[in-house]
C-alpha cells in the first residue's frame, strides 16, 4: 500500500516543514518530496513492495534554513516492508542533536 511521513522539530515543538525527503529500495531512488507547512508528505510512496527500502532526511539543509548547525547532516532510517498491503508511516521526531522515530500508522 502507501507510505507517509512526518517531521516534527523537537527544538521549536512545531512541524518541520521544508525537509528533503528521498525514499530508495536498494540503490534505486523510488520517490522524493518535501515536507508541507504540517511536516508532512501525506504520499511518499503510492504503493510499496515487500522489501528493505531506506528513507533519508536531509536535516543539514533544513537546519540550515533555521540557522542552525547540528550533528546530524541527514538522517536514513532503513524499514522492511513485509506486507505490501498496509499502509507504512515513518515518523521523525528531529532536533540538532538527536532525533528518533518509529513504526506510525
Amino acid at each position: 500500500m502507501s507510505l507517509s511521513t512526518h517531521v516534527l522539530d523537537a527544538t521549536t515543538g512545531r512541524p518541520a516543514a521544508g525537509v528533503a525527503v528521498t525514499l530508495r529500495r536498494s540503490e534505486i531512488e523510488v520517490s522524493a518530496g518535501v515536507t508541507d507547512a504540517d511536516g508532512r508528505i501525506a504520499e511518499l510512496a503510492a504503493e510499496l513492495e515487500v522489501g528493505t527500502y531506506r528513507i533519508r532526511f536531509d536535516t543539514a539543509a533544513y537546519f540550515a534554513t533555521q540557522g542552525i548547525t547540528g550533528f546530524y547532516p541527514e538522517v536514513l532510517i532503513t524499514f522492511e516492508v513485509t506486507d505490501a498491503s498496509a499502509h507504512h508511516h515513518v515518523p521523525l521526531l528531529l532536533s540538532p542533536y538527536a532525533y528518533s522515530t518509529y513504526r506510525g500508522s
